[in-house]
């Protein structure tokens, strides 16, 4: 075979390849139609919400109660103390928080209530002071301060006079 013999059976070969590519049948089934996504999902908001607020205290509460000897003018005890002289005024220094409201010290010996006093707090943080005196002098035993507001104890604390 010469080489224009091999030219021309490359060249019939290559147009039958062609040919038979171009007669196969195609898929008629048609595509389906695009969904559009962009109506569906919702836009991202644009601002972030702002946070919930912070529940309001309803009722009043005590975060210390410290007992001493002596007090200073911001009402609070400089030395805490849980045991006292006979003829001592006792003072309590009750710090409170919330709404404000009545505040009432029940001060005992035993089942004998020795005095109960009332206060009313105003809102917010605050330090109120109570105090018990006696001059002719405490009889010597164990004792008890009840903080309470609304007919409910809050902190009690308990102190000895010697």
């Amino acid at each position: 075979m010469n080489r224009k013999d091999v030219h021309t059976a490359i060249a019939a070969a290559l147009f039958a390849t062609l040919a038979m590519a171009g007669c196969k049948k195609h898929d008629e089934t048609p595509a389906p139609p695009a969904t559009d996504t962009t109506a569906t999902t919702p836009p991202p908001p644009t601002t972030t919400p702002a946070p919930a607020p912070a529940p309001v205290a309803t009722t009043l509460s005590v975060t210390t109660v410290d007992l001493g000897n002596s007090i200073g003018a911001d009402n609070r005890i400089a030395t805490p103390m849980t045991s006292f002289g006979t003829k001592d005024t006792i003072h309590a220094s009750v710090a409170t928080d919330g709404p404000g409201g009545d505040l009432v010290a029940k001060w005992t010996m035993g089942d004998k209530v020795v005095d109960t006093q009332n206060k009313t707090v105003p809102a917010g943080p605050q330090v109120t002071e109570f105090s018990i005196t006696k001059p002719s002098g405490w009889p010597a035993g164990h004792y008890k301060l009840d903080v309470q507001s609304a007919g409910t104890s809050l902190q009690t604390r308990e102190f000895d006079i010697k």
